[in-house]
């Protein structure tokens, strides 16, 4: 189903979509990560206080985990809120990747931290000495933060979802991770519990293993954002198809995708099957390509739409032909001695393999007063017969 449209002040149509809101969206993200950083902030406390109590390396390994979760909620507040910002002349395209650059600091957050982990766990495990047996109410612990992340997670998955939001599932995944986490931890504390001390030494090296592979993969994706890295290859598929399927539309090349925060931008030089169509009806191709990619695609923010006649990558450039008010004024010349020159209506130019064709219009009276159209376009053409970038020359009467 089509989302409705509005049109701008320039006559432009835009597509309204839910994301315009931005006031109702940062409300919402900022909602749900106060909620999860409450949860957090508790699940902190007890699981570093209870880990030290228990004598359990991975609860407090897992409660290192939360304290980070509660920086990187920090971050989801701060960027989401800046990233609210309106479009304004030092930043056209908005602010949406100020919640890229804090996901890739996210990220960073989780390396850092998981690598922290794991060296202390795995400095415990060469000396045996340093080991030791947890209580069994760790296990207890680590349920429960188990039971709360997992609900965080899809709490702010669901929110992620419906608003587009790559920090917001940024978040959530960071919640999940601590749920596996605290998994791993039940494991190594049961372990220890049965007598294999090393074990929980173990599951700690494990969760920093799996805190340091959600930072990366957080960190990799929003650097890719960073640098336009295109999008998928399936959606850009996709968007071919689509345009192809736009009345008018031949061929298309130069298709270039790229992600900001929520939203897709995408560039592309669409082929027209009639090369020689008006620049009006030309710019109503493109603006209908446009606005069926924004209504089929609910990520697509906008689109930038080149008009080709024909396919520039492969045929002859015409760079080095002049513009109207040159080209006319050799043309003129040329027909200086013509005595129809002085008849034109209308000189209309075709760019077209690296040559211009020219199209003269005349009134109807040259035509039926006794001379035959024929010998009136040879005297136009003959004319130009020295000049190498004319291609052809039509003679129309009206």
């Amino acid at each position: 189903m089509s989302e409705p449209a509005e049109s701008t002040s320039g006559g432009r149509e835009r597509i309204a979509r839910p994301r315009d809101a931005a006031p109702e969206r940062y409300a919402i993200i900022r909602r749900v990560t106060l909620v999860g950083a409450a949860v957090d902030l508790s699940l902190a406390l007890v699981k570093v206080g209870g880990g030290i109590v228990a004598q359990s390396q991975s609860l407090v390994a897992d409660g290192v985990h939360s304290i980070s979760d509660l920086v990187t909620d920090l971050l989801v507040l701060l960027a989401a809120r800046f990233a609210r910002g309106k479009p304004d002349a030092d930043h056209p395209y908005g602010h949406e990747r100020i919640e890229t650059v804090a996901t890739v600091a996210l990220g960073m957050v989780l390396i850092v931290v998981g690598a922290g982990i794991a060296i202390d766990a795995v400095r415990r495990l060469f000396h045996p000495e340093e080991l030791k047996i947890p209580a069994w109410w760790a296990m207890a612990i680590a349920a429960v933060s188990v039971a709360l992340k997992e609900a965080v997670y899809h709490y702010t998955m669901r929110a992620a979802r419906r608003h587009r939001s790559r920090l917001l599932e940024a978040n959530a995944w960071h919640a999940r991770s601590d749920a596996a986490s605290s998994i791993v931890v039940m494991v190594g504390v049961g372990g220890s519990l049965l007598g294999l001390a090393y074990l929980d030494a173990i599951a700690a090296v494990v969760v920093s293993w799996m805190i340091v592979r959600m930072g990366y993969r957080l960190a990799r994706r929003s650097v890719e954002e960073l640098i336009d890295t295109g999008l998928d290859p399936e959606q850009v598929e996709a968007i071919r198809g689509a345009l192809m399927a736009v009345d008018g539309v031949r061929d298309l090349h130069m298709l270039r995708t790229r992600q900001m925060g929520p939203k897709s931008l995408v560039d592309v030089h669409i082929l027209l099957d009639d090369p020689k169509l008006s620049v009006s009806e030309g710019h109503q191709i493109s603006e209908t390509a446009r606005a069926e990619l924004i209504r089929e695609f609910r990520d697509i923010e906008d689109v930038t739409v080149h008009i080709d006649p024909e396919d520039d990558e492969e045929v002859a450039q015409g760079r080095h032909l002049g513009l109207r008010g040159e080209v006319e004024g050799k043309l003129r010349a040329a027909w200086s001695e013509v005595p129809e020159a002085a008849s034109i209506r209308r000189i209309t130019l075709h760019y077209l393999d690296g040559r211009i064709q020219v199209e003269i219009e005349l009134p109807l009276d040259l035509a039926l007063g006794g001379e035959s159209p024929e010998p009136i376009r040879r005297r136009f053409e003959q004319a130009l017969r020295g000049e190498p970038d004319v291609s052809a020359v039509r003679v129309l009467f009206g």
